[in-house]
């Protein structure tokens, strides 16, 4: 079973391991993670996982290093291992971290011409379905005002209230519908209905903010990495634990692993962490 209860499909020759999705398709795999220690690049931590959610991973992995995290030690993880479950997780234990969230970039101005660097997608291994333009008329096509509680659609016509203060996905959202004697007639039900055959009216959202007390933690985590501190703090991760799996993947040339079973892989990916901490000590002229 998955960590949400559903069923995992399984692999015939290697039960243990999970699909992942990849820069080159899907794969069957494992999942390599480590913790590094941001002085020397060290590994404290390392144990290769037999999923494709890193989500799940972050707090057995701030357990695991109990023994070697002093009191204020700073975590930092990347986007993957965002949740508010694991949010609230390291807030139980008092562990100080941050975590951004998916958005975090868009909302660092730093970041702002990164697009011209990103490097196209190789389509011979670009295997998704090609996108489609949206053809629909989205909310962005109404005019709503909030003040007078009105909301009209493309074609002109006025449509009612049906919720004020709606719940969607921890959002506040206003809810409007359109009348029957004006959606049914009207020649632009191909434009504003995905399913007009079998659709009447059409529904539209508006979303004015945050239900108060959901989300607390993430909200607190984003003003946190948001902070000239946070995002000089972050930025440090960046030259702590991305030149350590450069090094693993490029120098070591651990771009796969060999093995099958968990009991196996997670073997091989100690192997590798620990010859990459044996180079470290030698570096740093450890006991001469």
């Amino acid at each position: 079973m998955g960590a949400r209860a559903a069923v995992r499909k399984s692999n015939r020759t290697d039960n243990e391991s999970a699909k992942m999705a990849t820069s080159k398709g899907v794969i069957q795999g494992y999942t390599g993670v480590a913790a590094v220690d941001a002085r020397h690049q060290v590994i404290v931590e390392a144990r290769a996982h037999g999923t494709g959610s890193e989500q799940e991973l972050l707090l057995p992995t701030v357990e695991a290093l109990a023994d070697v995290l002093a009191e204020g030690t700073l975590i930092t993880a990347d986007a993957g291992y965002h949740s508010e479950a694991n949010l609230a997780g390291l807030a139980a234990m008092k562990r100080a971290a941050l975590i951004p969230d998916n958005g975090m970039r868009a909302r660092d101005e730093r970041f702002d011409d990164s697009a011209k660097y990103k490097q196209e997608p190789d389509p011979l291994h670009d295997k998704g379905a090609a996108k489609k333009a949206a053809s629909l008329h989205g909310p962005q096509g109404f005019t709503f005002d909030r003040d007078a509680h009105t909301c009209v659609c493309p074609a002109g016509k006025p449509l009612y209230g049906n919720g004020r203060e709606c719940n969607v996905g921890g959002y506040i959202a206003i809810k409007f519908r359109g009348s029957e004697g004006a959606c049914v007639p009207c020649t632009q039900r191909g434009k504003c209905l995905r399913t007009p055959d079998k659709t009447r009216t059409r529904q539209v959202a508006f979303f004015i903010g945050k239900l108060p007390g959901k989300n607390v933690h993430t909200e607190r985590m984003r003003q946190r990495i948001d902070s000239v501190e946070g995002r000089a703090l972050y930025g440090r991760r960046f030259a702590t634990v991305e030149p350590v799996f450069a090094n693993l993947r490029h120098n070591k040339r651990l771009d796969r692993f060999t093995l099958r079973g968990q009991a196996k892989v997670d073997g091989q990916w100690k192997l590798f962490a620990l010859v990459h901490n044996i180079e470290k000590l030698a570096h740093y002229g450890y006991a001469q």
